[in-house]
């Protein structure tokens, strides 16, 4: 794939395009294609949504894509008080708003949670969600006993990452991108967004999304859901599976090869689990 083509065309859409959210939401939107079937996509933590770009390309003949990208990440004017609770209603408000109907819901990372509890809350308002490499609640896979509190201080957090200068956070965001895919094109990238990012934004997401515990509301999801996982994910298969245990509309897969950018790092395999899902429940 041509990364800087896409990125273009993702630029000029980005430029041309009327930005839906422009007062009305916090977030950004871009609307590409013009197809009946609306897809929704919400991409990761410090990302932009040109992340998607690649997928939006392979269905745009057929679906009308609203690509976010959140607010206070890769360059996008951040919010005073910004929460994963306030996104997902933000997210919710603007499905309602813009009347969207029953839109595939499609999420990465900490967009595939973004993803999932929207979709626990309003399933009524979907017509399927798509997570992509994320899980319930990351914390508990490394600390079984994990449990979510009703209120996180996250104040340490974001005065330790406040008191970074420029080139130390820098350097951070490019060890953090060379653990998380195998495409030296898009690792350059999640740096760029990265270090774009409103660095209040950045520490205090982190620090409430790693408090969530979606697990006791997956019961609650009514929609048929598509969970796709890195490769590596496989080596703990039963603690990852039974975070899932209560979605009984799901479908898992893992990834046959690359990091935590499946979409990228295995494009062909996830293209076709991703437009097979799509194909499979489109009701026509």
């Amino acid at each position: 794939m041509n990364g800087f083509r896409l990125k273009a065309a993702f630029v000029a859409l980005l430029l041309s395009v009327s930005c839906l959210a422009a007062e009305r939401y916090s977030f950004q939107v871009v609307r590409q294609g013009t197809g009946r079937q609306a897809v929704v996509f919400i991409p990761g933590f410090a990302c932009s949504g040109e992340v998607w770009q690649e997928t939006v390309e392979a269905i745009k003949d057929s679906c009308t894509c609203y690509v976010l990208t959140m607010p206070g990440f890769a360059g996008v004017a951040p919010e005073a008080y910004p929460s994963f609770e306030g996104w997902k209603q933000q997210i919710i408000r603007f499905i309602e708003e813009e009347h969207l109907e029953k839109p595939v819901l499609v999420g990465h990372s900490m967009g595939g949670g973004l993803a999932l509890a929207v979709a626990a809350d309003r399933s009524d308002l979907l017509k399927s969600v798509v997570v992509v490499d994320a899980l319930p609640c990351l914390s508990a896979l490394y600390n079984p006993g994990f449990q979510s509190q009703a209120e996180v201080d996250c104040t340490g957090i974001v005065q330790q990452l406040m008191a970074q200068d420029d080139a130390q956070f820098a350097r951070q965001q490019r060890l953090s991108a060379a653990n998380l895919t195998t495409d030296s094109l898009l690792c350059e990238r999640l740096v760029q967004w990265g270090t774009s990012s409103d660095r209040r934004t950045y520490a205090q997401m982190y620090c409430d999304y790693s408090n969530i515990d979606m697990r006791p509301m997956l019961g609650r999801v009514k929609v048929p859901a598509l969970v796709l996982l890195e490769f590596s994910f496989q080596r703990m298969a039963p603690m990852v599976e039974e975070q899932f245990k209560e979605l009984r509309t799901v479908r898992l897969e893992y990834a046959t090869q690359g990091l935590h950018f499946i979409m990228r790092d295995d494009w062909d395999w996830f293209i076709r689990q991703f437009k097979g899902f799509l194909m499979y429940n489109s009701g026509e």
